[in-house]
């Protein structure tokens, strides 16, 4: 299961932890993604979608329609389906 955020696209990033030495090895950064069932009240149901923690707070302030709008999305795009 990748660690994308179904609204804003967020994945992990990569690049080195550099110790004292200079020594470089790689690693990764995870964005904060968590599952969430989100109301819609236009449609009078719950979706199920893998959000970040900042398109939460998108969501929170405009709605979840609004945020989807502004990106290009819909519902579908995003949509997780619960029995696939």
């Amino acid at each position: 299961m990748s660690r994308r955020c179904d609204l804003t696209g967020r994945s992990p990033s990569f690049g080195y932890n550099v110790s004292f030495s200079k020594r470089r090895t790689n690693r990764r950064w995870l964005p904060n993604v968590q599952k969430r069932r989100i109301w819609v009240p236009e449609e009078q149901r719950f979706v199920r979608l893998k959000l970040s923690a900042a398109a939460l707070r998108e969501i929170e302030r405009k709605g979840l329609l609004q945020a989807l709008r502004d990106r290009g999305l819909t519902l579908k795009d995003v949509e997780r389906r619960s029995r696939a």
